[in-house]
C-alpha cells in the first residue's frame, strides 16, 4: 500500500533545545570543494561512521539572488542553518533556531525562545529583540511589525535600517493584508478592546473601526486586501455572536449579531472548522463562514454498542472518521449590505467548491454513490448561483473529482476530465464542449498520489480564461474554451516530460474547500519548466512564446529546488547522484555553472558505490528500466551477491543520493547494502489488471536475468525485499520461483481474499477500495471471480515457497492488517518453512522510534549475510531456523 503520510508545512521549524551559535568565516577549501581530483587513500566505511552524514535542504533566496539559506540535519539533533553567498566567500552558520527568513536583500532574522534576531548579512551585527510574540514582514514596504509582550504590549514598525518608524502600546494582537501595506490589530485598554487599522507607509494615524468589552479574533483579509472580516467573543460564555466587516475601499462598517439576525439559523451557531474557511469575495459582497448545530456539542463518544448497519452509505468507522463534519456544520453566505443570510451547504449537497468570482457554488453528496469499492466515489455537480439561488445539475458520475474538475481563475468556466478527456462548461451559456478531442495523443495518466488512472493534469488557465493550461505524458498544450490547440513544448520526440515548475510561492492549484481552484498563467511572461527525460536526465527550461523551450539546467543527475531570478538571469539548484552527495550549484544563462556548497565532503575519504539506469526486456517483448547499483569498492574480476528491491516503479529515484543509516523506517537503504559488498537492483514493474503477481514475476525475473548475463553477480546469491505493496510482491515472487537465496517482507499483504475484507482503521475505509483499480488491480471482486484472487494471492501457494523468509510488521499498523503477516507466519510454521517475523509492538506501517529502526536494520542485514554471505549466523537466526 502507498504511505499516507501527511506532510508538515515547509515552514513549520521546531524549535531545537541547543544554545544559539553564531559564526562568521569564510568558506574553507574541505567545505566548498569536494577533493576530487586529489589523492585521498579511501577506507571501507562502517556504521561508527554514519552520524557524520547531513542532509541538505535549500530552503530560501535573497531577492537579488545573492545569499541563500539552508539546512543541514543530522541524525543526531545537532542540526545547522546556514546562510551562505553565492558568489563570495562567506557563509554564517546558527543552531538551535526556528521560524527564520530573509529580510529583502541585505537582512536575515530567526526567532528562538521569544528572542527575535536580525542580523545584518553585510555588516554581520545583530539586533534582538526580547519577548516578542508574534511578528510579520512586509516584502512591499520592506518593513518589519513586531509585536512584544512586554509590560507596554508595544508593537514597532521597523524600516529596512532597523529604525523604528511606528511605535504602538497596549496591542494584543496584528494581522499583515495580503498586500503588505496595512495591519488591523486589536488593542486593550482596561475595560475594553479596541480594532484599529494601520496602513505601513506613510504617517496616516490608525483608523479606529469598533470597539467592545468583548475580545476580538479570526481576522480574515479578502485576498486583494480591499476588505477584512473579524468575530468577537463574549469574555464570560467564550461563544461567538458578532461578526465584523470592514470594507476599505467604501470605508464602511458592519456588524452582524447571530443571535438578533431574523435569518441567522436558529439552531446553529457561529463555528471555525478548517473544512469551512472564513472566505470574502472578490466583489466584496459576500462573507462566507461556518455554523455549527447546537445538538452537537454534546459528547457522542458515550455509547456502549457500535451499530453497523448493512445498509448504511458508510460502513460505522468511515462514517465516524468522515461523516461527523458532514452532519455537524454547513456552510453560509452572509450579504452584509444587504443584510441578509443563505444556506450554502445542506445534508444533501454537504461538500463545496466556488468558482473563482464566488459567483456561484458547485455542491456534491460524496456518498450519492455509496456504497461503491473504489477510494473514492463519482460525484454529481450542482451549480448554484449564490444571488439567486437558482440551481441546477450540470456533471453526473464524475470519478476522481478532487483532480478531474477545476473552475478557472476568473469565473468563466468548469473544466472537467471525463470520458479520458477534458470538457469544459460555459457558465453563462450553460453549454458543455470536449476541448481535446483532436489533440490525439494520450491524456490519461498515473499521476494521483493513490494510483488511479487519471488526467495527467492541469497547473490552471491564461489570463483571462483565454485558455486551459493541460498536460500529456510529454508536453504541455494551451487549449481554447472552443478547442483551439496549441502545444507549448516539443517533449515527445526527444522523450522528455515537460511540467511547470513549482517555484517557491507559486502553487499553481490551491485549496478551494472540498476542491481545488486554478491559478492564473501568464504565457507571455517566461516560465520556468521542470524536465525529466525518459534516458535519466532532470533539470530545468525556460520557456516563453518566442524561443519556446530552452535548457537552463539538464544532466545525468537529480536537478531540483531551483530558485530562479529574472532580474539578473541568475539561479541557485541542488544536484546529487547517487555517488555525489547533494551540492548547492550558482549560475548565469549562458555561463558556466558553480558549486558553492558541497555536502558531506567527508564521503571522499570512503569507498562509495554508483548506480547505473539499465534496460531490459519482459516476456511481452516489452521494454522495461531498472536502476542497478554496484558495490563500494567495485572490482570487476570477482561476482558479488546482489539484493532486489521491488516496489511498482523505481527508475525515476536512479540519481537520488541516500545517507549511509541504520535509522530506516522499513529496513531498507541502498547504499547501506553497496558498502556492504551487494549489488542491489531495483526494476520497474509494469503490472496488469487481473494478473498483478503474475506480471510481477515476469517482470522482476527477467530484470534479474539480464543482470546475471552482465556476469558480476552470483546467480545463487541473490536476495529480495520489499514493504507494503512491494511487500506483497516479495511474498509472491518467492511462491513462484527459487531464485531467491533469501527474502524479507515487512508490512505484506498476503492474502487477497481475507485482505480484500478488512479495514483500513486509519481512514475507517473497507480496503476492498484496493482492488478494483488501484494498486492490486483486480478490476473484479473475489465473490464475482475467486479465481483471479486466489491465483495471485501469495497465501494460495505458500507450500511452494523454498526460499527462507523474514517477515516483520507493526502491531500498530492500521493501513496493512497485521494479521496478514500472522496468518503468513502461521502458513509457513505449519508447512515447516524457513522463516522469522518480527512484530513491533508499538510501531505501525512504518517504524518511527530509532531503536526499532536500528533493531530492523542490523536484522535484516544479518539475515542477508547469512544466507547470501555465508556469515555466521546470529544467535536470533540460528534459533530461529534450528
Amino acid at each position: 500500500m502507498k504511505k499516507n503520510i501527511q506532510q508538515n508545512p515547509r515552514s513549520a521549524l521546531i524549535p531545537l533545545p541547543i544554545k544559539i551559535v553564531l559564526i562568521l568565516f569564510f568558506i574553507l577549501p574541505l567545505v566548498t570543494c569536494p577533493l576530487r581530483g586529489q589523492v585521498v587513500q579511501k577506507k571501507e566505511l562502517s556504521p561508527s561512521d554514519y552520524h557524520l552524514w547531513s542532509t541538505l535542504t535549500l530552503n530560501d533566496a535573497t531577492s537579488d539572488g545573492k545569499w541563500v539559506t539552508y539546512k543541514l540535519q543530522y541524525e543526531n539533533g545537532l542540526d545547522t542553518i546556514s546562510v551562505r553567498h553565492t558568489t563570495q566567500q562567506k557563509v554564517f552558520n546558527f543552531t538551535g533556531i526556528s521560524h527564520y527568513q530573509f529580510l529583502g536583500s541585505n537582512r536575515f532574522i530567526y526567532f528562538k525562545d521569544k528572542i527575535l534576531t536580525i542580523f545584518d548579512l553585510h555588516s554581520g551585527k545583530t539586533l534582538k529583540m526580547e519577548n516578542v510574540t508574534s511578528y510579520a514582514y512586509s516584502k512591499t514596504t520592506n518593513q518589519l511589525i513586531i509585536l512584544k509582550n512586554d509590560t507596554s504590549k508595544t508593537l514597532l514598525v521597523l524600516n529596512a535600517k532597523n529604525d523604528v518608524v511606528k511605535k504602538l502600546s497596549t496591542i494584543t494582537q496584528f494581522s499583515l493584508s495580503p498586500s503588505q501595506k496595512d495591519i488591523i490589530y486589536t488593542s486593550r485598554s482596561e475595560n475594553s478592546n479596541k480594532v484599529g487599522l494601520l496602513t505601513l507607509q506613510g504617517t496616516s494615524p490608525t483608523k479606529w473601526i469598533t470597539q467592545s468589552p468583548d475580545t476580538f479574533d479570526h481576522f480574515t483579509w479578502q485576498e486583494n486586501a480591499n476588505a477584512v472580516v473579524f468575530f468577537s467573543s463574549s469574555l464570560t460564555t467564550n461563544d461567538h455572536r458578532f461578526i465584523f466587516y470592514y470594507n476599505l475601499q467604501k470605508d464602511t462598517f458592519i456588524q452582524l449579531d447571530a443571535t438578533t439576525q431574523d435569518d441567522f439559523p436558529n439552531d446553529k451557531i457561529i463555528s471555525f472548522h478548517r473544512k469551512y474557511d472564513v472566505a470574502i469575495s472578490p466583489d466584496l459582497e459576500k462573507v462566507f463562514f461556518a455554523v455549527k448545530r447546537k445538538s452537537a456539542q454534546g459528547n457522542s463518544d458515550d455509547k456502549k454498542v457500535e451499530l453497523w448497519n448493512g445498509n448504511a452509505k458508510w460502513i460505522y468507522p468511515q462514517e465516524k472518521y468522515f461523516g461527523a463534519l458532514r452532519n455537524d456544520h454547513d456552510l453560509v453566505v452572509w450579504f452584509p449590505f444587504l443584510k441578509k443570510i443563505k444556506s450554502i451547504t445542506t445534508t444533501d449537497l454537504p461538500n463545496v467548491m466556488f468558482t473563482a468570482d464566488f459567483q456561484y457554488a458547485l455542491l456534491s453528496n460524496p456518498q450519492r454513490y455509496e456504497p461503491q469499492y473504489e477510494h473514492t466515489a463519482p460525484r454529481d455537480f450542482y451549480l448554484k448561483n449564490i444571488n439567486t439561488d437558482e440551481q441546477s445539475s450540470i456533471i453526473s458520475n464524475l470519478a476522481d473529482f478532487n483532480y478531474n474538475i477545476l473552475p478557472s481563475p476568473c469565473g468563466k468556466f468548469i473544466s472537467y476530465f471525463k470520458g479520458n478527456n477534458w470538457w469544459v462548461y460555459d457558465i453563462e451559456n450553460k453549454s458543455h464542449k470536449n476541448i481535446t478531442a483532436g489533440l490525439k495523443v494520450p491524456l490519461l495518466g498515473k499521476v494521483n498520489k493513490l494510483g488511479y488512472d487519471t488526467s495527467y493534469g492541469s497547473p490552471g488557465w491564461s489570463q483571462n480564461d483565454q485558455e486551459m493550461i493541460i498536460y500529456d505524458q510529454y508536453d504541455i498544450w494551451a487549449v481554447t474554451p472552443n478547442g483551439a490547440s496549441r502545444k507549448l513544448t516539443n517533449g515527445r520526440d526527444k522523450k522528455v516530460q515537460f511540467r511547470m515548475a513549482h517555484l517557491p510561492g507559486n502553487d499553481f492549484l490551491k485549496s478551494n474547500y472540498d476542491g481545488l481552484k486554478s491559478s492564473c498563467i501568464d504565457l507571455k511572461k517566461t516560465i520556468i519548466l521542470r524536465a525529466e527525460g525518459d534516458d535519466g536526465k532532470t533539470g530545468y527550461f525556460k520557456w516563453n512564446a518566442i524561443t519556446n523551450e530552452k535548457a537552463l539546467v539538464y544532466k545525468f543527475s537529480n536537478i531540483d529546488q531551483i530558485y530562479y531570478n529574472e532580474k539578473n538571469k541568475s539561479y541557485v539548484y541542488q544536484q546529487q547522484n547517487f555517488d555525489q552527495p547533494p551540492s548547492l550549484v550558482f549560475q548565469k544563462e549562458n555561463n558556466a555553472p558553480r558549486t558553492f556548497f558541497q555536502s558531506n565532503p567527508q564521503q571522499e575519504r570512503f569507498y562509495w558505490g554508483h548506480s547505473e539506469l539499465v534496460e531490459y526486456t519482459n516476456s511481452k517483448n516489452e521494454k522495461l528500466k531498472g536502476i542497478l547499483y554496484y558495490p563500494s569498492n567495485y572490482k570487476a574480476d570477482k561476482k558479488y551477491p546482489m539484493i532486489v528491491h521491488v516496489y511498482e516503479k523505481q527508475s525515476n529515484k536512479v540519481h537520488l543520493y541516500n545517507n549511509p543509516s541504520l535509522l530506516l523506517q522499513a529496513g531498507y537503504n541502498p547504499t547501506v547494502f553497496t558498502l556492504n559488498g551487494y549489488f542491489v537492483l531495483c526494476p520497474d514493474i509494469k503490472h496488469e489488471t487481473g494478473n498483478v503477481g503474475v506480471a510481477t514475476l515476469d517482470c522482476v525475473t527477467s530484470a534479474v536475468s539480464s543482470v546475471i548475463k552482465k556476469g558480476v553477480v552470483s546467480a545463487d546469491k541473490i536476495g529480495l525485499i520489499g514493504h507494503s505493496f512491494g511487500g506483497y510482491e516479495s511474498v509472491y515472487l518467492i511462491t513462484q520461483t527459487d531464485i531467491f537465496a533469501a527474502a524479507v517482507a515487512g508490512a505484506a499483504v498476503t492474502d487477497l481474499n481475507s485482505f480484500y475484507l478488512t479495514v483500513g482503521w486509519n481512514t475507517g475505509r473497507p480496503d476492498m477500495w484496493r482492488f478494483q483499480s488501484e494498486q492490486f488491480r483486480m478490476g473484479t471482486t473475489p465473490f464475482q471471480d475467486p479465481s483471479i484472487y486466489t491465483k495471485n494471492s501469495p497465501i494460495a501457494a505458500v507450500n511452494n515457497i523454498k526460499t527462507p523468509l523474514l517477515l516483520w510488521t507493526g502491531k500498530k499498523d492500521f493501513q496493512v492488517d497485521w494479521h496478514q503477516s500472522v496468518e503468513f507466519h502461521l502458513a509457513l510454521r505449519q508447512l515447516q518453512k524457513k522463516n522469522i517475523m518480527l512484530l513491533y509492538p508499538d510501531e505501525g506501517h512504518i517504524l518511527s522510534r530509532p531503536d526499532n529502526q536500528k533493531d530492523l536494520s542490523i536484522r535484516v542485514q544479518q539475515w542477508f549475510d547469512y544466507f547470501l554471505k555465508k556469515q555466521e549466523p546470529e544467535p536470533w537466526i540460528k534459533e530461529g531456523l534450528n
